[in-house]
């Protein structure tokens, strides 16, 4: 669930109303450990997700930076590299064949000599 919450400070353009409200919900969902409330809790958790969106847009909006601002397209370019550093290439496509195996050789068979 926390994975989808995303910096949202120093963005050119700035961090619109919904990026903030749904990284609000991302958070009010992990604290609560439901993706969905309950009907009996739902008053509760809309009202959280409220109170953090509005804390969440006066510390945004009040955030100053010496730095550049951030472009949306370098960071999801070096999002993606991250994902492929952790978790290796994409997969294969539906009916793409894969790669072919290097045929084995006698030695990572286990036969280093031949037998007499």
């Amino acid at each position: 669930m926390c994975r989808s919450i995303k910096c949202l400070a120093n963005f050119e353009p700035p961090a619109s109303e919904d990026e903030i409200r749904e990284s609000a919900v991302q958070f009010v969902r992990k604290l609560s450990g439901a993706t969905r409330p309950s009907r009996a809790n739902e008053a509760a958790f809309d009202r959280a997700v409220e109170e953090v969106t509005a804390a969440a847009t006066r510390l945004i909006h009040s955030l100053s930076s010496h730095a550049p601002p951030r472009s949306r397209e370098e960071e999801a370019r070096k999002a993606k590299e991250r994902s492929r550093l952790r978790f290796g290439p994409a997969p294969l496509a539906v009916g793409a064949a894969a790669p072919a195996a290097p045929p084995a050789t006698a030695e990572a068979q286990g036969h280093s000599h031949p037998h007499a």
